[in-house]
């Protein structure tokens, strides 16, 4: 799997997950995979691990959607750690979080 099928795979896991409202860049904008055109913010590949930040919707029980985000991306890469950071919890009517695709 390429570095760009491999950070898709994982940002569309993440997306999918009840409770998620979008990825984060984390708080300097350190978290993200640059691919060929494009950064696919809040998700860093490493050899060994995968990072995940993310905002979660207000009213979903954070630690129970970290939980989830976590098994849903170890389900497409076993072996690897997945370590998932909640950055945020935002409202789902905020404009500043397109949360239609988290359905």
């Amino acid at each position: 799997m390429t570095s760009r099928e491999a950070a898709d795979t994982v940002a569309d896991a993440v997306l999918a997950t009840p409770g998620v409202a979008g990825l984060h860049p984390g708080m300097f904008g350190e978290v993200g995979t640059y691919l060929p055109g494009r950064r696919v913010d809040g998700v860093r590949l490493g050899d060994n691990d995968i990072d995940v930040h993310l905002t979660v919707r207000e009213g979903a029980p954070v630690r129970e959607t970290a939980a989830a985000v976590r098994e849903a991306v170890a389900r497409e890469f076993p072996g690897q750690a997945v370590n998932v950071t909640v950055e945020d919890v935002i409202a789902v009517d905020s404009p500043a979080v397109d949360v239609s695709a988290a359905d």
